[in-house]
């Protein structure tokens, strides 16, 4: 238990002194902001001149203090040490980064830090105490979306920078976070992600041997029935990973060459011959 905490805690710092890097060597420097409460905190300081670690820690407190009641008790936390340390690390870097004069470049790379230290956050159970907190009330008390609730409440606060940043460089910050959406997916997600292959064939238990025989792997069959061809026909469903795809096309021809195959990735995969390895 104590060892899961503390590898949590040094996601959280090392993730934490990412994000926060990223926007103030990356986002403020070159005039673009961002999504959710540090977003909201940055135009706030183009606005006004406030310092944008002082505002996130005060919003993200009172958002924290009204909403704790619907977050699990571990996550609530965990928010309240990561809440403090985006802010403090905001706060002793403010000022310290310089334009790089390219503000597409910066927009990418500041994504891409952002994403990562936020992927390094969320597995850990923890947030940020933003929007996603707000989300949570919304659908706690009025029973809202979570998920089109949260997307509503970062767009208003990226749609707000049109009258402080501008066009331009609103479109960029949304560029920024698209890479940080697909960077914070990676962190999660893992690099090696998985494959979902189905196989319809009237040769499906065969291949199923094959795979398992060759790729030390686990494979079901279902029985099945053409709906076009009005005929029987059985579909083995296999969860591999990208690495083993080409092997298993290889044994799917060998066995059949009219099997009709469909891939498609899947986001997790536990348990099963997944396990297998885990197990003494």
């Amino acid at each position: 238990m104590m060892g899961k905490l503390l590898k949590d805690l040094i996601l959280i710092i090392t993730g934490t002194l990412m994000y926060a890097l990223a926007l103030t060597f990356l986002a403020i420097p070159n005039n673009l902001a961002d999504g959710g409460l540090p977003g909201l905190s940055i135009i706030l300081h183009y606005a006004f001149g406030w310092s944008p670690g002082i505002v996130n820690f005060i919003i993200a407190s009172i958002i924290i203090l009204i909403g704790y009641r619907v977050l699990p008790r571990r996550s609530v936390l965990l928010t309240v040490v990561t809440t403090p340390l985006i802010s403090f690390f905001i706060y002793i870097t403010e000022g310290l980064g310089e334009p790089l004069g390219d503000t597409l470049v910066s927009a990418i790379f500041a994504g891409f830090f952002i994403g990562i230290g936020a992927g390094l956050i969320f597995r850990t159970g923890s947030s940020m105490g933003g929007t996603s907190v707000i989300a949570r009330m919304f659908n706690h008390n009025l029973g809202w979306d979570l998920t089109r609730t949260n997307f509503v409440f970062d767009a208003a606060i990226v749609s707000s920078g049109l009258f402080i940043i501008g066009p331009l460089n609103t479109m960029y910050t949304i560029i920024s976070l698209f890479v940080g959406k697909k960077a914070t997916d990676l962190i999660i997600e893992g690099l090696d992600t998985r494959k979902a292959v189905s196989i319809i064939s009237a040769y499906a238990p065969e291949i199923t041997d094959e795979v398992v025989q060759q790729m030390k792997t686990s494979a079901t069959v279902f029985e099945g029935y053409g709906g076009y061809m009005k005929e029987n026909a059985d579909m083995a469903y296999i969860i591999i990973s990208k690495y083993q795809l080409l092997k298993l096309k290889r044994i799917i021809n060998s066995v059949d060459e009219k099997a009709f195959v469909v891939i498609h990735d899947v986001r997790d995969v536990f348990g099963g011959s997944f396990s297998w390895a885990k197990k003494p």
